[in-house]
């Protein structure tokens, strides 16, 4: 029976967070009471908890980590000033005279406003105020305005830079080494965030394209679910309307290629790129004249309530992962894993499937912090491209952000959404791009090199 106690442990958690209780909170507190209780019944070694300040001490000086801060301060502040809403209607008016033209435009700015902020909640619900009034006052079917803003909303998972991804090639890169060290590889080899951001270039641009060719064979097969913008509301033409487009889309696609281009092209780190964002959205800002003074104490503010939680997060889930290999879980999952019929396929479907299952209670965060530093040495030793498996798991969270009834973009776009909007409207509009969504994962699955190409390409270069 005491070898199933970091399951215990576990599951513990889990049932905690789903009543509500805070998450650092729950992750340490729940952690300490079973080992409090492993101590007095002899079933746990006090020695593991003595390396929590090293722990601790290694979060605050993970170079790595420091990127959150500067990329959440940079999407909060592009959040605030209006650049989505500006990029929204020169869309729309270059789009517009196209049935679905609105649609198109929704997934476009979600996906500069996913490679501009990598924040999740706040897209969703920056399109779902903006884009949704009006594609349903021009007569959008429902379901489909909404499943469009949820899944342009989510496109912060996996586009590049992704706050996930940066949390995931942190994890990753301390499973990579723990699993080929365990393997007798003195000499271990590293990940970056920066092959993350690689690996995730193609799939981001296979789901973005796959959503538009969706809206556009709707548009084409259902004329009536997408129309058109009327004439009246499409007064810009020619040269006005292309330096409207070209004033709304160049800041924020400059601001995207900064970032982007010096992490990917070897010129700066995550970290470095991420206080390049930073300056570049404070500029951005000033140019649409959004840059107050309390507008700046409010984007750092939220800043600092946004980081302060991943950071105590993080240290929670440090306390539940020495606890947890303190009942010996590490060693419980691998065998669990190991002995499945199947081999390698088994373990990887159902550590995807229980994600899966935890994305619709956790956030990603949590299951970052939480659930990848105890599975993924295991499935790393089995042989697995760390890359391809940190893509995997971000595009599997995605998919479970969008899946009813508890994703977290229906969650926040409910808060946002009209009364009007029933919720079965949300849930009957994401099931396509659902779909989608697990056709690329299976795509990713059967091709690995989709993932692993362009990371392999540069760093051959």
């Amino acid at each position: 029976m005491a070898e199933y106690l970091p399951l215990l442990l576990f599951v513990t958690v889990c049932l905690l967070l789903l009543v509500g209780y805070p998450v650092a909170f729950t992750l340490g507190g729940v952690a300490l009471l079973f080992a409090f209780g492993g101590v007095l019944s002899g079933h746990f070694d006090p020695l593991y908890l003595e390396a929590l300040p090293n722990r601790m001490f290694g979060i605050m000086t993970n170079e790595t980590l420091v990127a959150v801060p500067l990329f959440v301060f940079m999407g909060v502040m592009l959040e605030r000033s209006r650049v989505a809403e500006h990029l929204l209607d020169s869309m729309s008016l270059l789009f517009g005279a196209l049935r679905g033209g609105l649609g198109i435009s929704v997934v476009l700015v979600g996906t500069l406003l996913a490679a501009s902020t990598g924040i999740v909640g706040a897209t969703v619900v920056t399109l779902g105020l903006l884009a949704l009034p009006t594609m349903l006052r021009r007569r959008y079917d429902p379901a489909v305005a909404a499943g469009t803003i949820c899944a342009a909303g989510t496109l912060g998972q996996i586009i590049p830079p992704s706050i996930i991804l940066v949390l995931l090639g942190d994890v990753l890169t301390n499973a990579y080494q723990q699993a080929q060290l365990q393997m007798g590889n003195w000499a271990p080899k590293s990940v970056s965030v920066a092959d993350l951001f690689l690996g995730a270039v193609i799939p981001g641009l296979l789901l973005v394209a796959a959503y538009l060719l969706y809206l556009i064979a709707l548009a084409w097969l259902r004329p009536q679910q997408l129309p058109p913008l009327a004439a009246a509301e499409r007064q810009q033409r020619g040269w006005a309307l292309g330096l409207r487009v070209a004033k709304a889309l160049l800041p924020p696609l400059l601001l995207m290629l900064a970032v982007l281009g010096s992490i990917l092209g070897g010129v700066a780190t995550p970290t470095e790129a991420a206080s390049v964002g930073a300056v570049g959205a404070l500029l951005l800002a000033a140019l649409h004249r959004q840059l107050t003074l309390e507008r700046l104490r409010e984007v750092l503010r939220q800043t600092t309530l946004i980081t302060s939680m991943v950071f105590l997060i993080l240290i929670g889930a440090s306390l539940f992962s020495l606890v947890f290999r303190g009942y010996g879980g590490d060693q419980l999952v691998a065998r669990l894993l190991s002995d499945l019929p199947g081999g390698v396929f088994s373990a990887v479907l159902l550590v995807m499937l229980l994600m899966f299952l935890l994305g619709f209670i956790l956030d990603f965060i949590e299951i970052t912090f939480v659930v990848v530093p105890i599975v993924a040495p295991v499935l790393l030793m089995m042989g697995l491209d760390p890359i391809w498996l940190g893509i995997m798991i971000a595009i599997n969270l995605q998919t479970s952000f969008l899946t009813p009834p508890f994703g977290f973009a229906l969650f926040y776009l409910r808060g946002v959404a009209p009364a009007s909007l029933r919720t079965i409207e949300i849930y009957r509009g994401v099931a396509p791009f659902i779909a989608i969504q697990i056709g690329v994962l299976i795509l990713l699955a059967l091709w690995p090199q989709l993932i692993t190409w362009l990371p392999g390409l540069v760093y051959k270069g």
